[in-house]
């Protein structure tokens, strides 16, 4: 076996980006609950920026590991370019987010439109890429191995969480 994780506790490359997903989800849910409770925009701010953080690393992970492997293994170019674009969009959507405060106009709006966003893009990929990916001669142990320690070395904090 080259270099299997078998022995290790790196889960495979789709459980680790679902695992990821589902965190997020959380997360924007928590969100959702402070801004109807009209909770301190300080509070509100501090979970956006979490949510924009795990965001922007895990869209890294996937565009410098997951989705190279991927376009090698299958021949579904377009499925991942439209991946590609969504990321972009959601990209300039955090910036926006993470360059305003939440006391401003529209920045609970701008963090649900991301969660939605989010939502249709992790269902596009965990319903179609995903599975596609799993079919392919792909070493989802190996690649799940490469993404964690990328995952760890751009959010060192949650390292030890993860």
């Amino acid at each position: 076996m080259p270099k299997s994780q078998r022995a290790g506790s790196a889960p495979d490359a789709t459980e680790l980006l679902t695992k990821d997903h589902k965190e997020v989800k959380s997360l924007f849910k928590q969100y959702e609950a402070l801004a109807e409770a009209e909770a301190p925009a300080g509070e509100r701010e501090t979970l956006a920026r979490l949510i924009c953080q795990l965001l922007t690393v895990h869209a890294t992970i996937e565009e410098e590991i997951f989705y190279p492997a991927v376009r090698k293994a299958i021949d579904d170019g377009d499925l991942l370019d439209e991946a590609e674009v969504e990321h972009a969009s959601a990209k300039e959507l955090i910036a926006q987010i993470e360059s305003m405060k939440a006391s401003e106009p529209l920045y609970d709006a701008k963090v649900k439109v991301l969660g939605e966003y989010i939502d249709h893009h992790v269902k596009e990929e965990q319903d179609e890429l995903f599975p596609k990916a799993r079919k392919a001669k792909l070493d989802m142990e190996k690649l799940g191995a490469e993404l964690k320690v990328r995952k760890d070395a751009l959010l060192p904090e949650t390292a030890d969480a993860a």
